[in-house]
């Protein structure tokens, strides 16, 4: 037997902020603020998120994160995450990456994926 991955937890000082950002730029819906965060639902049978109330800010690179696809143009994507108000970061890359790196509205890392892993 295995796991598989239902949901995804990211810290949030703002949740307002957070949530129309991730929403935006997964397509998913929010639901309402509740004790503790915000759940943002895609298609069925995609992994929820779930922004959950931090005191604090960010205090160093994530050490998981999120890689996303585009559903088109790699550049195109990027552009639009950007004016959703994610700005690109620089964790070491070298430039030869098959990813470009971003961090959301709070700083938190995640890659737009230049190729889906999945063959797709």
């Amino acid at each position: 037997m295995s796991a598989h991955i239902a949901q995804c937890a990211i810290d949030a000082t703002d949740l307002v902020v957070m949530s129309r950002f991730w929403s935006a730029a997964l397509g998913y819906t929010a639901g309402p603020e509740e004790e503790g965060g915000i759940h943002l639902f895609g298609a069925d049978g995609v992994p929820s998120v779930f922004l959950q109330r931090a005191e604090t800010p960010k205090p160093a690179k994530n050490r998981v994160h999120l890689d996303l696809v585009a559903d088109g143009d790699v550049e195109a994507a990027v552009v639009r995450l950007v004016g959703l108000g994610a700005r690109p970061v620089d964790v070491g890359q070298t430039g030869a990456e098959p990813f470009t790196v971003l961090a959301d509205p709070e700083g938190n890392e995640f890659c737009l994926l230049h190729v889906d892993p999945r063959g797709g």
